[in-house]
């Protein structure tokens, strides 16, 4: 009977602490799970990644110069909820309507039609082609601030620090609204350490130097 007691008792305490394990195993199970992550991916509108993926589709097709299908995602890009897409797609969207009409219309002419077609070279990171459209702009429009501006923010993009303050005092004197503007742009953000770049975009603290 002590062997059968034994045997029982031994039996008893697995069976306790196979209830026990159980017990911290179901306890396991019923964690709360992590709160969703904030941030990144997860918190990206899909509808916004469907609209960059149908802005990377045109801009695919575009390079390939195949412009009607350009033009179709475009168009579709614009419906989407994402301003800053949508103002991208109607910029490329001009341009390829430019560059789908008969090629003796292709050419831009007026000072606006240069500068809008150096901005949109800009925004592709074709400098040279920018750069181009922008110096026949404000060959034919010397007073145009903005086509200084952008030349100016051009500048920064491809390093020429002289050649860009140059252009955004000629924007500044022209409209010393472009002072204000300029402070804020990330374009200039190659100037930032440059004290003549300070020293034109803040010029109230000149009365503090030396």
């Amino acid at each position: 009977m002590a062997k059968v007691q034994k045997t029982s008792s031994s039996a008893s305490g697995r069976s306790k602490a196979s209830s026990k394990s159980a017990s911290k195993s179901k306890k396991k199970n019923v964690l709360p799970a992590p709160p969703p992550q904030r941030g990144g991916v997860e918190m990206v509108d899909p509808l916004v990644r469907a609209q960059m993926k149908l802005y990377e589709e045109a801009m695919g097709l575009f390079h390939q110069q195949k412009f009607q299908r350009s033009k179709q995602e475009l168009e579709k890009v614009l419906e989407g909820p994402s301003k800053e897409l949508a103002d991208r797609a109607r910029t490329h969207l001009r341009i390829v309507e430019q560059r789908m009409k008969p090629s003796s219309e292709q050419n831009p002419k007026s000072p606006e039609e240069h500068y809008q077609r150096g901005v949109a070279m800009m925004n592709l990171g074709r400098w040279d082609e920018a750069r181009e459209s922008l110096e026949k702009a404000r060959k034919l429009a010397p007073k145009a601030d903005h086509i200084h501006y952008a030349l100016a923010a051009l500048d920064c993009l491809t390093g020429e620090a002289d050649s860009a303050m140059a252009n955004l005092k000629i924007a500044i004197d022209l409209r010393p609204a472009n002072r204000f503007h300029a402070r804020n742009d990330e374009d200039f953000a190659f100037l930032q350490e440059d004290p003549r770049f300070t020293e034109l975009l803040y010029p109230e603290k000149d009365g503090y130097a030396g």
